[in-house]
């Protein structure tokens, strides 16, 4: 099977059940947003991680995977590959038991301290900028809403792992000062 196919050299893409839209659909960008987030976790990944952190960032791999496929079918009817509220419920876990790590929050945080940490807190970023578009498609079509709920734990996950990044490794948070 070739990489290339030339079906969108006319600047549309296909969706599962073969209905064709424009690449800058609202749709496209926000499975788009979906990927690039998964692709700094690839970055993350090829850092030094402690075992519970990298299987976990393994496991959101391909949840996001599984979000980009479920924003790719606008047949909601169509169960076959979908987020669930079970990995909301996952991420929640995980939030609470991390948190559990870490001092209460005194200060806003800036992005930073160690490597691993400020890529998180990139992931953070971008997750976020994909929830955004997914609200924004919401509004113009009815999407699977556990797909945006997870969006949302998942870049509360992010902001709290990288504050974890940076506590097992003794590295300060970058705190805020107005």
């Amino acid at each position: 099977m070739k990489i290339y196919t030339k079906t969108g050299d006319d600047g549309t893409t296909g969706l599962q059940g073969g209905t064709r839209i424009s690449k800058s659909d609202l749709r496209i960008q926000a499975y788009g947003a979906v990927d690039e987030v998964n692709s700094v976790l690839g970055i993350i990944l090829t850092q030094s991680l402690d075992s519970d952190i990298k299987s976990l960032l393994t496991q959101i791999q391909n949840e996001l995977f599984v979000a980009g496929s479920d924003l790719s079918n606008p047949d909601l009817s169509n169960q076959k590959t979908r987020i669930t509220e079970s990995m909301i419920l996952n991420l929640e876990s995980h939030i609470d038991r991390f948190e559990s790590e870490l001092a209460p929050l005194a200060n806003f945080i800036l992005p930073g301290g160690n490597t691993v940490a400020a890529f998180l807190h990139l992931a953070r970023t971008m997750t976020r900028r994909a929830e955004t578009i997914l609200v924004e498609l919401s509004k113009k079509e009815k999407i699977n809403n556990s797909c945006q709920k997870y969006l949302n734990r998942l870049s509360d996950l992010f902001f709290v792992m990288a504050r974890l990044a940076n506590k097992r490794t003794n590295t300060p948070d970058v705190i805020w000062k107005p």
